[in-house]
């Protein structure tokens, strides 16, 4: 999971660095306005968090510049105005969520699970790959027409894959969203449900290449290759 940090205090960016990167997430870093924007137009970013105090100008603005851009990137609003005028002004530009400093480092990892299981799990319409057809709405899937025989589990991994294709889904995140906070998978269990993925997306008629494992990261969903065109 790639994360996109705009925040010019160095402090807290080392803070939040460290703490993301304990937590297996990646950063790209901005500390001005001008360069948060950029940033979020040109890469694929799984959630920004957003410091309002920007020495150019003011996170608000960033936000806004980013939504007019189309970007629905999911947006944490880290920043040290408390009062509830700031809170409904940001959130009211798009931000997903809001927390103050001084912030316990724990909130912050659970705030952004949190935000990011909404965006995954809010009503979507039927997501494409290819010629598979993954419909959370009814939670089943199909390849040309013909249903793929998921779990339940199996089919929330599909439906994370599939949510974010082509890009990085880690263990921990799909952890996140098949298990309770007391709960812990065994060691291979998301694997083995991988696994059982893979041969059943073939039996429908797709592939097992589909998804890719980066071992030690996490999973990928490809789909099938694009067909060359007939011109």
């Amino acid at each position: 999971m790639r994360i996109l940090l705009v925040e010019d205090d160095e402090l807290v960016a080392d803070l939040v660095q460290d703490m993301v990167e304990s937590e297996g997430y990646s950063f790209d870093l901005a500390d001005r306005g001008e360069d948060a924007v950029r940033i979020g137009k040109q890469r694929n970013h799984d959630i920004i968090i957003l410091d309002l105090g920007l020495p150019d100008f003011d996170g608000y603005r960033v936000l806004k510049s980013l939504r007019e851009a189309n970007v629905d990137t999911p947006v944490l609003i880290l920043s040290g105005r408390q009062e509830a005028e700031s809170k409904i002004k940001g959130l009211g530009f798009g931000a997903d969520d809001y927390l103050t400093k001084p912030f316990d480092q724990r909130e912050l990892v659970l705030r952004l699970q949190a935000v990011l299981r909404r965006s995954i799990e809010a009503p979507n319409p039927v997501i494409e790959v290819g010629p598979m057809r993954v419909d959370p709405r009814s939670e089943s899937a199909h390849i040309d027409g013909t249903p793929v025989g998921l779990t339940k589990t199996e089919f929330v991994i599909l439906r994370v894959l599939a949510s974010r294709m082509g890009k990085l889904v880690t263990r921990r995140l799909l952890v996140n969203h098949l298990y309770g906070p007391d709960q812990a998978p065994e060691s291979d269990a998301i694997g083995v449900h991988v696994h059982n993925l893979r041969k059943k997306i073939a039996a429908a008629g797709g592939d097992e290449s589909w998804i890719e494992t980066q071992k030690g990261r996490g999973y990928l969903l490809h789909g099938p290759p694009k067909r060359p065109s007939a011109d």
